[in-house]
This record gives structure tokens, sequence and C-alpha cells, in this order.
């Protein structure tokens, strides 16, 4: 049997459990036919297999970093990484109205052949061999394809929420979850493969061939709104319900955005998130690898193990958000949050021991959750489907400020060389999780009682 099918397998078996345990639960019923359901799937599941990819395209670089050895040091990694943060976080500025005012669907096409063209050049650089000017080169192909990689959040979010009744939307940030944690496993377990099996460049090549074919599919069956698939529109009672006028200027929409506390709290603890999520995904194969801990099994399933903490976490944050906090998000997040802030204290009495990578695991669960549940849904919620993109475009940004903020931080306090291999220089990157985490956790409960108001209710 094939590698691939042995290692996809437990995400597969991890997949029908949750598929039949979630159909047992009570439906949330808001008026949808069968009929409308059915065409919903069709439409949500091909731009969700492109983000995935647009995630394998993204995440690829951490993967050909080991295969790079001295070429791409952690303190050169960090710069790429770095850079590409910085561009995804500004380039939300620009996509965020660009995507409200041309549709998701078109955006994340857009992004899809934008990624794949990057994704192509960081491949024919690899090819050719080019390592005088390794960084500057990959850094600016690294931060081309992040400007891309920015349509992918928006535009899903963005067709997806006239699909999407709010009290439902818990369902959706599950999917969002489990879509994250696929592009994951793509890019880390299957790029490994890629990098074991065939070339490097590979790994640049193989995302941007198949972005270009999910997009092929994209372009022919998803569309913009129930109404575009010839079913009828519904008010999703969100932040847009009610507002039947023209839209307004992207300057007003970016205003009123940035003057709603709850969207800008939101966005705070999005910060944080970016700044865990990546702390985590970025170092944690280099710690291991730095103290000789290659051989365990977390390091050796990393990508499939991150997956199947990402479903979890993704389809726990949306069942509980719409069954038990009725579609309330901030409890979820504060939740999510407290077992954060445990798991980096925790983490910080287990660097050196075995036990450290399952901690790891735990709090990749958390993380995803929260961000599935923010990123994804509330940002529909309080955003609304017509204003949803500006929405996604800030809480995005300040998800990649974190992440850039993590990057450079990284760069600077961990160890590298010789001095990787001593644990006890590895104690800065749990530390420094803690006051995130606790910060986090804060700004959670801010929004606790959180509920999107249409234009009627306001």
């Amino acid at each position: 049997m094939p590698q691939w099918i042995q290692e996809f397998a437990p995400i597969l078996i991890l997949l029908i459990v949750i598929g039949l345990t979630v159909s047992r639960l009570p439906r949330i019923e808001v008026g949808h036919t069968a009929e409308f359901r059915a065409r919903r799937i069709r439409n949500w599941l091909p731009v969700g297999m492109l983000y995935a990819f647009l995630y394998m395209g993204r995440y690829n670089l951490t993967v050909a970093k080991g295969a790079f050895g001295d070429l791409m040091t952690n303190a050169d990694f960090a710069t790429i990484f770095g850079v590409g943060t910085a561009v995804y976080g500004a380039s939300f500025v620009i996509n965020g109205p660009l995507t409200d005012r041309i549709g998701g669907k078109k955006a994340v096409l857009i992004g899809a052949t934008g990624s794949l063209l990057a994704n192509g050049a960081m491949g024919w650089v690899t090819l050719k061999g080019d390592t005088q000017n390794l960084v500057s080169t990959f850094s600016v192909l690294y931060g081309i394809n992040m400007y891309f990689q920015s349509f992918g959040a928006v535009s899903i979010v963005k067709i997806n929420a006239p699909w999407f009744h709010v009290r439902e939307r818990g369902v959706f940030g599950a999917i969002f979850g489990i879509l994250i944690s696929l592009g994951i496993y793509f890019a880390f377990d299957v790029g490994g493969m890629i990098v074991d099996a065939f070339p490097l460049e590979w790994v640049f090549f193989t995302p941007a061939m198949l972005l270009a074919v999910i997009g092929v599919i994209v372009l022919f069956a998803v569309k913009n709104t129930p109404g575009e698939a010839g079913l009828g529109d519904f008010d999703t009672e969100d932040a847009s319900s009610g507002d039947d006028g023209p839209r307004l200027p992207a300057v007003a929409v970016f205003k009123m955005m940035l003057t709603n506390g709850v969207v800008m709290t939101i966005a705070a603890i999005e910060f944080c998130s970016g700044f865990l999520r990546q702390a985590i995904m970025q170092w944690y194969r280099a710690y291991a690898k730095g103290i000789g801990q290659t051989d365990s099994f977390v390091y050796e399933n990393w990508g499939m193990l991150l997956c199947c903490a990402g479903i979890i976490g993704g389809v726990f944050a949306g069942t509980i958000s719409d069954h038990i906090f009725n579609s309330r998000r901030g409890p979820v997040a504060a939740t999510l949050y407290g077992f954060m802030l445990a798991g980096a204290a925790v983490m910080v009495f287990l660097v050196g021991s075995p036990l450290l990578p399952w901690t790891i695991v735990f709090m990749s669960m958390c993380i995803i959750g929260v961000h599935g549940m923010l990123s994804g849904t509330a940002s529909m919620d309080f955003g609304g489907r017509k204003n949803v993109g500006v929405a996604v475009g800030i809480i995005d940004g300040f998800v990649y400020a974190g992440t850039a903020v993590m990057s450079f931080t990284y760069g600077q306090i961990l160890p590298d060389g010789e001095a990787a291999g001593d644990p006890e220089n590895w104690l800065a990157w749990p530390i420094a999780m803690v006051p995130v985490a606790l910060i986090g956790l804060l700004l959670a409960r801010r929004v606790w009682n959180a509920k999107p108001k249409g234009k009627a209710k306001a």
C-alpha cells in the first residue's frame, strides 16, 4: 500500500467518525430545502479544496527549508517568512474591499492564479540552483505568493456568507477548520513525501499544478450566492440584515469596521492567534531537529497529527458555538484560549521532554479551533455578507501581523547552529507564548455575549 494512503487513512477515518457524530446532532432548522443543502455542498467543497491547496502552496516553504540545509538558516527562514507574512497582512487593505466589489469567486481565482505562478517561479529558482541570492530572491517571490494568498481567506468567507444563516455558521467554522487542517497535512506530510521522493523543486511545482486543476472546477461549479445558482436568496440575519441600500465606499466601510468595538476586539484576539499558531507550526520541527528528537511519533507524523488536531478543534468549536452557546463565538474563543494558556505554561516545564510534542498537538487543536471560529465565522457575523471582505481583511490582517511579530521575534531569540542542540536554549520559545495566550484569553472574555445586529435591530 502506498505510503500516502497509509498516512491519510487515520484522517479519513476521523472525518467519517466526525461526520457520523455530527449528523446525529439535532439539525438547526432555518428553512433550507434538501435541494438547497445539496447545492451548497457542491459550492463550498471545490472552494474549500482550492483553499486547502493554497495552504499547501504557502507552507511548502517550511518543508523546503530543511531540504535546503545550510543554504537557508533559521534566521534566513525567519526573514523570508517574516517578509511574506508582513505582505500578507498589509495586502488585506487592498484585497478586502476589492473582494467585496468583484465577488468572492473572481477573487479566489485571482488568488489561485497568482499563487500558482509564484510557486512555479520558486520551483524554477530551486531547479536552477541560484544559491548566491537565495534569501533575497525567495523573499521577493514568497512575498508575491503571500499577496495572492491573501485573497484565499477573504474570498472563501465572502462566497459562503450568503449561503449560511448565522445560526448554522458554527458548522461552517468547523468546515473552515477542517479545510485549514487538510491544507496543513498537504503542506507538511505530502510535501515531505515529495521532498523525499523527488527533486526539491517539485515541492513548489506540485501545489501550482493542483491549484490549476481545482481552479478550473471552481470556475464552472461555484456561484457567489444562492440566487446565482437558481435558488432563492435569504436573510442570513448577520450585520447586513436589513441593509438594502447601495454599497458604501471602501473608506467608509473601513471606518465603520475600525470603529466597531467587537470587530476590533476579535482582530486583537486573532493577532494573538497568529503569533501562537505559527509559533507552534513553524518552530516545533526546528526545535525537535535541534535537540535530536526527530525519531518521535509526533515529528514523523507532524502533518497528519496537525490535521487531526485541527479537525477536532474546528468541529468542537463549531458544535459548541451553535448547540451550547446559541451561536455566540466569544465563549468558544475564551474556552480554547484558557486551554492555550495552560498548555503554554506546561510547555515551559517540558522543554526537552518527550511529552512536549503531545502538548504541542493539543495546543494546535485549540488554536485552529479559535482561528476557524473567529476569522472564518465571526467575520461573517459582524462584517455581514455585504462587507465581509473588509471584515475578514482586517481580522486576518491582524492574524498575520501577529505572525510577522512572532517570526521576527523568534528569529532573534531562538538558538541556531550548535546552540540549538541544548534544550535549555529553547526556553524562550514557550515563555514568549504565555503572555500572548493570557492577553488573548482576557480579550475573548470581553466579547463573551457579543452577537451581530442587523440594520433594523441596530
